[in-house]
């Protein structure tokens, strides 16, 4: 994934992938055991001097990196992010770093951090909800329904 310009994987195909890699097969849940084992690369890309590989990591259902993503920030030495976006971005700026780091091929210029594909695409849905201006009857100044035509006036 770091060698692949803005790629991800969710926690489910990681612990796929380790699991065949290492041939150990374990039917605990996820989410009983993922989040030790990326506490441990957490820490040893931060001993390597290395960006935090598991930046690289989201929920396959939001694609976000989830609250386990305070340990990288914990290791570094960083405050704790409570806001969701800013976690996020900064998620997306340490995926950058990984992408330089491991030798993915960037776009002119060094490329640019992103949020997660389907993370990014529900913020844009918001921004759309909330940058639409609301549509309001001319006659009563009701705010008309999805149909456009007012429920009042018809």
């Amino acid at each position: 994934m770091a060698r692949t310009y803005h790629a991800v994987i969710t926690y489910k195909d990681l612990a796929e992938e380790i699991q065949k890699r290492t041939g150990f097969r374990t039917k605990v849940r996820l989410h009983h055991w993922i989040g030790s084992t990326l506490g441990r690369v957490v820490r040893e890309a931060h001993r390597r001097g290395d960006p935090p590989l598991t930046a690289l990591v989201v929920r396959s259902n939001d694609g976000m990196v989830g609250n386990g993503y305070g340990e990288v920030l914990k290791v570094a030495g960083e405050p704790p992010v409570e806001d969701v976006l800013e976690r996020e971005q900064h998620a997306a700026d340490a995926r950058l770093a990984c992408y330089r780091r491991f030798g993915a091929t960037l776009p002119p210029g060094g490329g640019v951090s992103a949020l997660a594909p389907k993370y990014q695409a529900a913020v844009e849905r918001r921004r759309e909800r909330v940058e639409k201006p609301l549509q309001v009857c001319s006659s009563c100044f009701v705010q008309l329904p999805s149909t456009g035509v007012c429920d009042s006036c018809g």
